[in-house]
């Protein structure tokens, strides 16, 4: 069925029996660049987004029922049965209207609230990789036309039905579709000329694949034919929406033994009450909060008891209305909505900084990560590669200087050089790219030049094109294979008059280069009769890709090989070609790994090329990897160069200053690694400065710490700060070897075999562009940029929020707090009848819990980032935020505000009044009443005021009021104005909420019938002078933690610089070396107290 308002979609034929140009031309894109931007936005209207009918999403009930469940509403419930059933109806309606009220507000804002956050998951969710206006863009799968062309790979989740135009040893898992388990191997020349649509099942259509099903294995592009309800998953889109069970709820006997009905109807029933009650569902802090407003709800309920207990249960409705205060008192109505919408703004600000959260548990994850894993290539590196250097066996060193853009051929020179003879052991000093030995003659061929002519793309206008070396039968075989041996597209775009490029870095890096003798990819192809018959992907455990091609039409079959040099070389027996040809030998193999090393040592990715040629190959039955892997003839080695990102050296310094340790993982060979990890600050500049066994530790390979055993593992002064080589078991070996040390650590992947890994780490962290969507769906962030610095603006945002949901919830608590102490003490104050007579009446406790309280709280939530919020160490996770500095700020705050309250009240009855606490002044105005309902009055302005200003003061828990960010205020005398006004929420919400008083004191009928209070005079000196009182204690508390040190985060201290011994991102240590340190000194410096 079509959706409202959008176009059928509609072929001659099914596509599968259509030809690649029938489906070109029927949808009007291209296949060399795709659709147009302003095509693609057609077809979005024309078609409508590519989503599924009935897909879920936010429920509307779910929020409703969700506000009408929770603790606070229910105190308020029985707050107001309370009320009705003593018949006083004004407190009882305007309870009915709070509830009411609190409800359409909360419901508004959680509501708009998870709108939201769904549709922020959304851009986590499944993407596609597709080619638009001749560029590769990563989009949200939704957003995915008819006639887009997408590139597929291992791992990806097909977006739409594609009518498939290459296919790469692509086999599908479809069993969503067919029920069959076994993946579907794709095949593009099957003849379905014969056939019809209803003859061919799903599973037999080779060149077809559908969306919703996974790739796994090989590559493929094809050209979206169906999207949304028009795909094959789309047609049974009802199937796709059941909910599944948790484990143990099943009610069958045979599964779970005669007494699973009973338990499985326990267990359901114990689901739905803690999903009605929010105990069981929700991020960690949510199901806290929520347990914590339950056991709130039950103190409200021993407080009732308490408050009939001392009138001896005596229950009138003089005792039940007091019962009904001290209820209302302890229960902060408002936090649940206030941490619904600080979480939102978090995920916006997310967003803006290039993360997307797929699970809110990692908002409360973040600000706690003491270790990061990162990845090299694209996320601390720029992840555009340009080939630097090229050597061949008896040939020398082609070395390529000036190229700045890493997909055009025309820009910068090669020169040839003799490659350096260096002896065993030495040590080669690092020497800039241009540096190399003098340049060759150059002989430019005239057909070159006739080629340049031809061909504007041959020429810059920016960089005259430089002659190049003449391509000898030594170079000829290594651009074959590189160029051959390769996934990447290199083209020159004539209507943009710019080179553009789709593919792997590295692999673009490799075409590149053969682009700059002519000898790419497609031209040897259409040019020189290489046809391609097979392809053995990369495989990051044995770290090679091969591929098999023929020649023309004869029987010349050749094998091209790319891929770690160690593994290469391991399975070469010749190295170079023609009359240069040697055996591989023992003395061979060490002058290729020291060529390597010298090439890794300037920072580059070092890749092996090698060839084989044999007599036969069957397509149908195919040849075993291993039988093709071997007898290889070395060709050369590449040296790639990555360079790092700009922000990425001042990342890796914020985290050393934050307490942050950064590892890099990365395939790269070690010295390579080394070299990259140097330059952004990973590791020291000068290793051997430290003690052997710190420096020993620092960099290692993978299979050196693979075959490590834990107990290894963990005597290590440190832990490896980089992993060469790295596998993806590494990674999860990694993660436990860090949780063992009790760190919290984030752990980026982009690949399918990552996403244990990513699983196993405290934080999972996928990459958005290069990232798998298995990988994505095992993240718990993405990074919509691939850019480490991304992880350390996650952190920073994460620490903030961690920061502004412990301010808000001591702001709402400590009010609490006081209103209880109040409320118990003033059980003393008894009138003529041994009632209790309330300092506070239920309607000014509900005012000061709704409105006072809740706006400057959502302005807490709102406070920016402190300066110092990466200036100290993570916090403990295990902790959460009710930390103890939290509970006794909340416990003194609470006491010092209860106690101006309640003085407040006492001067009041006790000095002008006389102790005069009238009659039945709990119920209504008479003029006996006239001193209680004074005090009460200045006793509700004064409370207001001190919550308002306690939210200024928890603007930061440890530093004054008056000072609250030195760094950030510098060069103004007096900076308490300009720090409160930086809030504008804050600011107008306590200054809106201070003044929102005086009517609420002076307004007839209001005051006297609802409040219960009346208007005041003199009595506006107690209120205003226990406001500077509070302010005052809580300055004193602030100032004796700051002396004392009381709660202060270990390793941090007010005005003074940490002193970390080993410190990354300053290339060097923070302190010098004394002689007179012992080295174990100095290896608990260096470490930190990571050691176990």
């Amino acid at each position: 069925m079509p959706s409202k308002g959008y176009n059928t979609q509609e072929y001659s034929k099914h596509p599968f029996l259509l030809s690649c140009e029938e489906i070109i031309n029927h949808l009007q894109t291209d296949d060399e660049t795709g659709l147009s931007p302003a095509k693609a936005q057609e077809a979005q209207r024309t078609y409508g987004p590519n989503k599924l009918v009935g897909e879920r999403g936010v429920k509307w009930y779910s929020v409703l029922l969700k506000q009408v469940s929770n603790a606070m509403i229910l105190v308020l419930v029985l707050a107001m049965a309370l009320s009705y059933g003593v018949t006083d109806y004004i407190e009882g309606g305007v309870i009915t209207a709070v509830i009411i009220l609190n409800v359409v507000i909360g419901f508004c804002q959680e509501f708009q609230a998870e709108k939201k956050m769904d549709s922020l998951r959304a851009l986590s969710s499944p993407s596609a990789a597709v080619l638009r206006d001749g560029h590769i863009e990563t989009i949200p799968s939704g957003e995915v036309v008819p006639g887009d062309i997408v590139q597929v790979k291992t791992g990806d989740t097909i977006p739409a039905d594609l009518r498939l135009i290459e296919a790469m040893n692509l086999e599908c898992d479809e069993k969503i579709l067919t029920g069959e388990a076994v993946p579907v191997a794709k095949d593009l020349e099957v003849d379905f000329s014969n056939n019809n649509e209803f003859e061919t099942g799903i599973g037999d259509r080779l060149n077809m694949a559908y969306s919703s099903s996974t790739v796994t294995k090989g590559r493929g592009k094809g050209i979206v034919v169906f999207t949304g309800m028009y795909t094959e998953i789309g047609r049974i889109a009802a199937s796709m929406q059941g909910k599944s069970r948790k484990p143990n709820r099943s009610l069958s006997r045979r599964k779970g033994g005669p007494m699973q009905p009973a338990k499985g109807v326990a267990l359901r029933i114990w689901d739905g009450i803690g999903h009605f009650l929010g105990l069981t569902v929700g991020t960690p802090l949510q199901r806290k909060l929520s347990k914590l407003a339950y056991v709130l709800f039950g103190c409200a309920l021993l407080l009732a008891i308490i408050v009939f207990g001392v009138n001896k249960f005596n229950v009138t409705n003089e005792v039940a209305i007091y019962a009904i205060s001290t209820g209302i008192a302890i229960i902060p109505e408002s936090l649940v909505a206030v941490l619904t919408i600080t979480m939102v703004v978090g995920m916006t600000q997310m967003r803006k900084r290039r993360v997307v959260i797929r699970q809110l548990s990692a908002l409360e994850a973040l600000g706690g990560v003491t270790n990061i894993c990162s990845d090299k290539t694209g996320t601390l590196t720029l992840g555009q590669m340009i080939t630097r250097k090229v050597w061949l066996s008896g040939v020398g060193m082609y070395s390529v200087n000036g190229a700045e853009e890493a997909a055009d051929p025309t820009k910068g020179s090669v020169s040839l050089g003799p490659a350096p003879e260096l002896a065993k052991g030495e040590k080669e000093e690092k020497k800039p790219f241009d540096r190399d030995a003098p340049a060759v003659s150059w002989d430019v061929s005239s057909e070159k030049n006739a080629m340049t002519e031809k061909d504007p793309s041959m020429t810059s206008s920016s960089t005259d094109l430089t002659e190049i070396p003449e391509v000898t039968a030594e170079l000829q075989a290594f651009l074959q294979s590189t160029a051959l041996c390769n996934l990447a597209a290199v083209r020159f775009d004539k209507q943009k008059n710019e080179w553009q490029a789709i593919g792997d870095p590295t692999e673009i890096a490799l075409q590149v280069f053969a682009h700059r003798f002519q000898h790419g990819k497609k031209t040897l192809q259409e040019h020189h009769d290489w046809t391609q018959l097979a392809e053995y992907p990369f495989d990051s455990s044995i770290k090679r890709m091969s591929v098999i091609y023929r020649k023309g039409e004869t029987d010349s079959i050749h094998i091209f090989c790319k891929g770690a040099v160690e593994r290469i070389v391991e399975l070469c027996t010749t190295i170079g070609t023609g009359a240069d040809q040697r055996t591989v030998t023992s003395e061979v193999q060490e002058e290729v790994l020291e060529q390597m090393n010298r090439l890794a040592q300037q920072g580059l990715r070092v890749m092996a090329i090698a060839q084989r040629q044999i007599k036969a190959y069957d397509g149908h039955a195919g040849l075993p990897r291993e039988d093709v892997e071997k007898d290889l003839t070395l060709l050369g080695l590449a040296g790639l160069y990555d360079p790092p990102r700009l922000e990425t050296k001042d990342a890796v310094r914020e985290c050393a200053t934050a307490g942050i340790k950064v590892h890099m993982l990365t395939g790269d060979h070690p010295s390579t690694a080394e070299a990259i990890a140097k330059e952004v600050g990973i590791i020291p500049t000068n290793p051997s400065a430290l003690p052997h066994s710190v420096a020993s530790s620092l960099v290692k390979a993978a299979s050196e710490f693979d075959a490590m055993s834990e107990d290894e593992i963990d005597a290590l002064p440190t832990l490896p700060l980089v992993i060469a080589r790295c596998a993806p078991a590494t990674k999860t070996r990694m993660i436990a070897a860090l949780h063992r040390r009790r760190a919290f650590c984030a752990m980026t992947g982009d690949g399918v075999n990552d996403a244990p890994s990513l699983q196993a780490a405290d934080v999972g962290i996928a990459m958005g562009l290069a990232g798998s969507d298995v990988a994505k769906g095992a993240s718990d962030i993405v990074l919509t940029d691939d850019n480490f610095a991304s992880i350390v603006n996650a952190i920073e945002e994460g620490r903030r929020m961690f920061d502004n949901i412990q301010k808000f919830i001591l702001h709402l608590l400590t009010s609490n707090v006081a209103e209880v102490i109040l409320l118990i003490v003033g059980l003393g104050f008894q009138d003529e009848l041994s009632f209790s007579v309330f300092p506070l009446s239920p309607l000014q406790i509900l005012w000061i819990n709704m409105l006072t309280s809740s706006f400057p709280a959502f302005g807490l939530g709102r406070e920016k980032a402190s300066s110092d919020i990466m200036k100290r160490p993570p916090h403990k996770s295990k902790h959460g935020v009710f930390t103890g500095q939290v509970i006794v700020d909340m416990i003194v705050y609470g006491t010092i505000m209860g106690a101006c309250t309640l003085l407040t009240f006492v001067i009041i009855i006790y000095g002008p009044g006389n102790g005069d606490l009238g009659h039945d002044c709990n119920r209504m105005y008479s003029e006996s009443c006239n001193t209680v309902f004074r005090a009460r009055a200045a006793v509700f302005a004064e409370l207001t005021w001190l919550i308002l200003v306690s939210a200024w003061e928890f603007k930061n828990l440890r530093r004054s009021m008056f000072s609250l960010d030195p760094e950030r205020s510098a060069g103004h005398r007096f900076p308490f104005f300009k720090d409160i006004y930086e809030n504008r929420f804050l600011f107008y919400a306590v200054v809106i909420g201070a003044v929102s008083v005086f009517p609420a004191v002076y307004i007839p009928g209001l005051n006297t019938k609802v409040f219960k209070h009346m208007g005041i005079g003199w009595e506006w000196a107690l209120s205003l002078s226990s406001v500077v009182i509070f302010v005052a204690g809580v300055e004193a508390w602030k100032a004796c933690k700051r002396r004392f040190g009381w709660f202060a985060v270990l390793g941090v201290e007010e005005g003074s610089e940490r002193k970390l011994g080993l410190r990354q991102g300053f290339l060097s240590f923070s302190r010098a070396v004394s002689m007179r340190k012992s080295e174990s000194d100095l290896e608990r410096d260096v470490i930190g107290g990571e050691k176990l």
